[in-house]
């Protein structure tokens, strides 16, 4: 199973539904279908020009490697060069901080990723969480 555009167009309202609510700095959200194929993606007046790539790149690196973008983090923590090599074989695309967040079904199957940008890593995570949830698949952050 693969997410659908009106699923991802639902993450992303959700997503920044939250952001709003939170009263966040501007985010860009991408959502990655199961093949790290872009489903759609989003930036708010007032993101800086590099941020759906960064929000791309938290997807990707989701999607890519089966875990949470915040599990990365932390693995580069311990395996810098190990996160570096993975990140050279995707040409640079692997952002390893908080806010790529796997998208699942109910069953557990991973689905898609979505990567949001704008604000700190955490409050990225927090609108990803809150707009994968509503629009009502299960979230999964690695954490």
């Amino acid at each position: 199973m693969d997410l659908t555009l009106a699923d991802a167009k639902k993450i992303i309202e959700h997503t920044l539904a939250e952001q709003a609510k939170r009263s966040l700095k501007p985010m860009a959200v991408v959502v990655l279908g199961a093949a790290g194929t872009i489903r759609a993606s989003e930036s708010q007046d007032g993101t800086s020009l590099l941020r759906p790539k960064v929000a791309h790149g938290k997807a990707y690196g989701a999607i890519s490697l089966g875990v949470g973008s915040r599990v990365l983090f932390e693995r580069a923590k311990v395996e810098p060069f190990f996160v570096q090599s993975v990140n050279t074989l995707c040409d640079g695309a692997l952002v390893p901080v908080a806010g790529g967040v796997l998208v699942k079904d109910s069953e557990g199957n991973i689905v898609g990723a979505v990567g949001v940008t704008g604000d700190t890593s955490d409050n990225d995570e927090i609108c990803a969480v809150a707009g994968i949830e509503a629009a009502g698949f299960v979230a999964d952050t690695g954490a």
